[in-house]
């Protein structure tokens, strides 16, 4: 990649992270992006003459993108490289590195949503009754698994907003959790009493003799005394679930979706269950409609006389 083409690389990756407050994951898949975007642009190929920067034109992205599909990226990849480009070139155009800005005339294909399985809300309790009854020795791992389990499924938070806890976020006079998501914004999400026990026993019984000598802020500790890492903490809930007969194997991911589809069954609103998860738009948390919408319409199929 010419070097004026790296400088440009750098300025957008700064604008990302220091501006847009986005997280690390999605700087890095962006920047990759632009970086594949403008190698396609600056780099000729067969009958396709090198262009440069400035050159940039919707003809050229769709060039781009038309490639990346005959390469056999799926539609979620597209539509995300189409947002990256979309991002980057209004950046540019806002810097002055382009005349226009031509990610805007840039349609984005459109993904097929879906949601992973949830657990019933039978499975929930057992897998909630199962985690407690692993933390019945007071074995300090199995104290913090439990809060875990119990923490993710109460609040339906994200893994990474999970182990970015500190102590100091939980309030347990209000039972409420202060959450940093993603850009960097932050809210308030409430737990139940349950939760509440395993948080308890967790902190009294279980973090101190994990902790070691170095104290540390984290509310969530590995079995070494660090932060807990989103892996560990993936691999803690996908271990419990398989625990549950008949369960849907599933990780932190399917547990926020568990707790998103329980709200609203149980007669939450929309507004409130999207303010919970912390999603930036309606749209999203509208998806979870489709769940329960489903499955009433299985159970209407089932139970009813003239179904």
């Amino acid at each position: 990649m010419p070097e004026s083409a790296e400088s440009v690389v750098a300025g957008y990756e700064r604008h990302l992270s220091l501006e847009r407050g986005l997280s690390p994951h999605t700087v890095r898949a962006y920047v990759g992006d632009v970086v594949s975007l403008l190698a396609f642009l600056t780099v000729g190929e067969g009958d396709r003459p090198a262009r440069s920067f400035e050159d940039l034109d919707v003809t050229q992205l769709r060039a781009w993108l038309a490639g990346q599909r005959s390469d056999g990226a799926g539609r979620t990849t597209l539509a995300r490289r189409a947002a990256a480009a979309r991002t980057f070139t209004a950046w540019a155009h806002r810097t002055g590195l382009l005349e226009s800005d031509p990610g805007g005339r840039l349609a984005a294909p459109r993904t097929h949503r879906t949601l992973p399985g949830v657990l019933r809300a039978e499975q929930a309790d057992a897998l909630m009754d199962a985690s407690a009854k692993g933390a019945a020795e007071r074995d300090p791992v199995a104290l913090r698994d439990r809060a875990v389990v119990e923490l993710l499924y109460a609040t339906g938070i994200r893994v990474s907003e999970l182990c970015g806890l500190d102590v100091g976020s939980v309030d347990f006079s209000r039972r409420v959790v202060s959450v940093v998501g993603k850009g960097d914004k932050e809210r308030t999400v409430p737990f139940g009493v349950p939760a509440a026990g395993a948080l308890t026993a967790w902190l009294e019984d279980g973090r101190p003799a994990l902790a070691g000598e170095t104290p540390l802020t984290a509310l969530f500790l590995g079995v070494r005394g660090k932060r807990l890492d989103p892996r560990a903490a993936r691999r803690v809930v996908h271990e419990a679930v398989a625990a549950v007969p008949g369960a849907t194997d599933m990780g932190p991911h399917g547990l926020r979706h568990s707790a998103a589809t329980h709200l609203l069954e149980g007669g939450a609103d929309l507004r409130s269950v999207q303010e919970l998860l912390g999603h930036a738009t309606l749209a999203t948390t509208q998806l979870y409609t489709h769940v329960t919408v489903d499955r009433l319409k299985a159970i209407h199929d089932r139970a009813h006389p003239r179904a």
